[in-house]
This record gives structure tokens, C-alpha cells and sequence, in this order.
């Protein structure tokens, strides 16, 4: 399934310092046009998936719901993260292309 592969490549993202997590880094990235991606946790809370989403929009940054916060941080290895963003054009990339497969 492609949930795995999203997961991995998240993981790899991570490791090569292309992704930034918490709300004030994500949201942070957004606004200083580094965020080529958006991912918030499905059980994040309504408030937060609306914040994102809206700056999303505003800034034109492709934004998903994806994961628990708790998958989310794991497979970054840190704690539970409600949202992230990850800064590389080429990950982002690939992430958005197996999102929007998952999706469909």
C-alpha cells in the first residue's frame, strides 16, 4: 500500500533535514515560502487543520491530511507532531504524487 511508501520517503525527508514539524516551524516554513508541502495529522484538532489549511491556501502551498500525529512522529523519530512541512522541491514531489494516488 502506499501509506508505506509515504511513511518512508517521510522518513528519508527527515533524515536529510528536508522537513520541518511543530505548528510554529511548520507554519513558519509556510510563510517564508520554504514549505513545498504540507502534511497535518487526521486527529489533529479541528481549530489547528483549519489554521493550516487556510495559510495553505493563502501562501499556495499544497496541504494534505495525512497519518495520526502519532505515526506522523514516529516515522520522523520525535514525538507526536500535528503537522509538518517538508522543504524540498523533489521529496515534495513524490509525496504529493503517492497522496493523490492514495487518494484516488
Amino acid at each position: 500500500m502506499n501509506q508505506n511508501k509515504i511513511f518512508s520517503l517521510l522518513g528519508l525527508a527527515t533524515r536529510s533535514r528536508n522537513v520541518v514539524s511543530g505548528e510554529f516551524m511548520t507554519e513558519k516554513a509556510v510563510k517564508s515560502g520554504d514549505a513545498n508541502l504540507v502534511l497535518v495529522g487526521t486527529d489533529a484538532s479541528d481549530n489547528t487543520k483549519k489554521q493550516f489549511f487556510d495559510m495553505c491556501e493563502y501562501y499556495h502551498v499544497p496541504i494534505y491530511e495525512f497519518g495520526t500525529k502519532e505515526e506522523l512522529g514516529h516515522y520522523m523519530g520525535k514525538e507526536m507532531r500535528a503537522s509538518l512541512a517538508v522543504t524540498d522541491a523533489g521529496f515534495s514531489k513524490s509525496l504529493i504524487k503517492l497522496l493523490e494516488e492514495s487518494n484516488s
